[in-house]
């Protein structure tokens, strides 16, 4: 579940046994994660919002990691 904590200021992903702070614009990424979208769906309205961003590189990867660790199907 993504929380965004206004006190610390920072995205949250709230997990089971665990909160993980996302730093960045990994929030924003996390918030696109919403069973409608593909990767590569991600990337392209990242790219639009951020243009020049490395987003084409850095978005797969960052949701890679987090398949790796389990926090995102």
């Amino acid at each position: 579940m993504l929380r965004h904590d206004p006190v610390r200021g920072a995205d949250l992903l709230v997990l089971p046994e665990r909160v993980v702070v996302l730093e960045g614009h990994a929030g924003r990424i996390v918030g696109l994660c919403d069973g409608t979208r593909t990767v590569p769906g991600i990337v392209g309205e990242l790219a639009a919002r951020f243009p020049g961003a490395p987003v084409a590189a850095e978005v797969p990867a960052f949701l890679d990691r987090l398949r790796g660790e389990g926090w995102l199907r």
